[in-house]
């Protein structure tokens, strides 16, 4: 989880850091191969001449004279072994003296090494000349050699060694360094460049609205983004086409159903039984609500209603006297003005429709403002018995009841929530129906709750 959250999130980004990974990648390994090359080069230095002058030694041995004057400061006999074997050991050079001695056919015993540290007041750098003691005491160590010979005794030799990598370390850094510049900033500039229409895409898709008028975006990038881009125009174009002729489609229901609905209600004036004729009368005005509902819905994502700033509170009262002035059991508390940018027309049926719930199935409404600090909510409490919390979310969809009976009084095609909540969730909202326990006296019911984005 933290390692995602560590993840660029844009193209460039996630680009640079592949790269920027590749080249600490490739920089290891070539640290791990200078290393080892280094390591062979100072093998090479040590064993080639620590093999020439045991060489020496043992030639001047075999004459009978003693070593030459210039290997009196780097070489000594002793009888015995004269270094620690608890010291420091170098296993890779013994092994490498082995090989060469036995190349060179000289024949010896044991080899050790011991790696000892060096100071500048060290009284072993007197035995060197000033120029050698001076390096000697600049890397800091030498390292000792002793070589057991066939016949007896010891040889032993000294060589300056350096324990210092620290300047292989900031040469791989530099390195690294300049290899970012060089290679990290223009592949920015170039996945900046390439993403760039990308992000375009991005807006125009987050933008885009039916039947809004908007000019085709720019094909820019390389070939594959171009086409992408093309065919996000070419499918625009497609989804506005279509949803205009889905708008022609439902006006010309619309025409072709109200019109034989009209003629029925005019004729219907003719029949002679007050209760049938209410009865038809009913009929056919829940056939025109039942169809301006599957309208609304249908066309919801295509409003012709703008949007414009509304006081919610003094909406929401004018709905309540609307069903007040009918004599239905609904109540709104008082709530100060609260400006918000809404389609008013779309928002009040969605108040309705919820208010409209509440009184055919909660017997009555209370509506009131819940003001927030990113958001309001209009509750709308009934008390009813509320819904089983399995049926809470099917409630939502189209043409779903609780109530199967279809009866004048609890009728309906079961839009009534399912077009709330799509005019809400176009609004960036949400609709949500809570239970509400009975508590004292409130005898519980069900809160259906609009709730509304408040921008700044």
């Amino acid at each position: 989880m933290i390692a995602r959250s560590l993840m660029p999130r844009s193209l460039s980004g996630q680009l640079a850091l592949l790269i920027a990974v590749a080249l600490f990648a490739a920089q290891a390994v070539n640290f791990g191969l200078l290393l080892e090359g280094r390591r062979q080069f100072r093998l090479q230095q040590i064993v080639g001449p620590t093999v020439a002058r045991i060489i020496d030694v043992e030639e001047a041995g075999v004459a009978g004279r003693l070593p030459d004057r210039r290997l009196q400061g780097r070489v000594k006999l002793a009888a015995t072994n004269p270094l620690d074997a608890r010291q420091h050991q170098r296993p890779d050079i013994e092994q490498g003296l082995r090989t060469a001695l036995a190349e060179a056919g000289v024949l010896h015993g044991a080899i050790n090494t011991e790696i000892r540290s060096i100071g500048p007041d060290d009284p072993h750098l007197k035995r060197f000349s000033p120029r050698q003691a001076q390096r000697y005491a600049r890397i800091g160590a030498e390292l000792l050699i002793a070589v057991e010979r066939r016949g007896g005794g010891w040889i032993l030799l000294s060589a300056p060694w350096s324990r210092n990598d620290f300047f292989l370390i900031w040469q791989l850094v530099g390195q690294t360094l300049i290899l970012y510049v060089i290679v990290l900033l223009p592949l920015l500039w170039a996945a900046r460049y390439i993403s760039r229409p990308l992000q375009s895409l991005a807006n125009a898709a987050r933008q885009f609205t039916p039947g809004a008028a908007a000019p085709a975006l720019p094909e820019a990038g390389p070939a594959d983004v171009r086409a992408v881009i093309a065919a996000f125009n070419a499918l625009r174009l497609r989804v506005t086409a279509m949803l205009e002729e889905k708008d022609r489609m439902l006006g010309a229901i619309g025409h072709d159903l109200r019109t034989p609905l009209a003629a029925l209600r005019v004729r219907i004036e003719s029949v002679d039984d007050d209760d049938d004729r209410a009865r038809m009368a009913d009929t056919i005005d829940e056939m025109n609500r039942t169809l301006d509902d599957i309208l609304s819905l249908a066309r919801l994502g295509r409003p012709s209603e703008g949007v414009t700033d509304v006081d919610l509170a003094a909406l929401v009262d004018a709905v309540v006297e609307d069903f007040v002035a009918i004599g239905s059991p609904v109540t709104f508390v008082e709530a100060d003005r609260l400006k918000l940018a809404l389609r008013p027309s779309l928002m009040r049926r969605a108040i309705r429709n919820l208010i409209e719930n509440a009184v055919k199935y909660g017997r009555a409404a209370e509506v009131r403002l819940v003001p927030g600090k990113n958001q309001v909510a209009i509750v709308v409490a009934d008390q009813g018995p509320g819904i089983p919390l399995d049926k809470i979310e099917t409630v939502f969809d189209a043409f779903t009841r609780l109530e199967s009976s279809r009866n004048r009084e609890t009728g309906g095609a079961g839009l009534g929530l399912a077009l709330a909540r799509a005019i809400v969730r176009e609004a960036g909202g949400d609709v949500t129906l809570v239970n509400r326990p009975a508590n004292g006296s409130d005898g519980g019911g069900l809160d259906a709750t609009i709730i509304l984005p408040r921008l700044a």
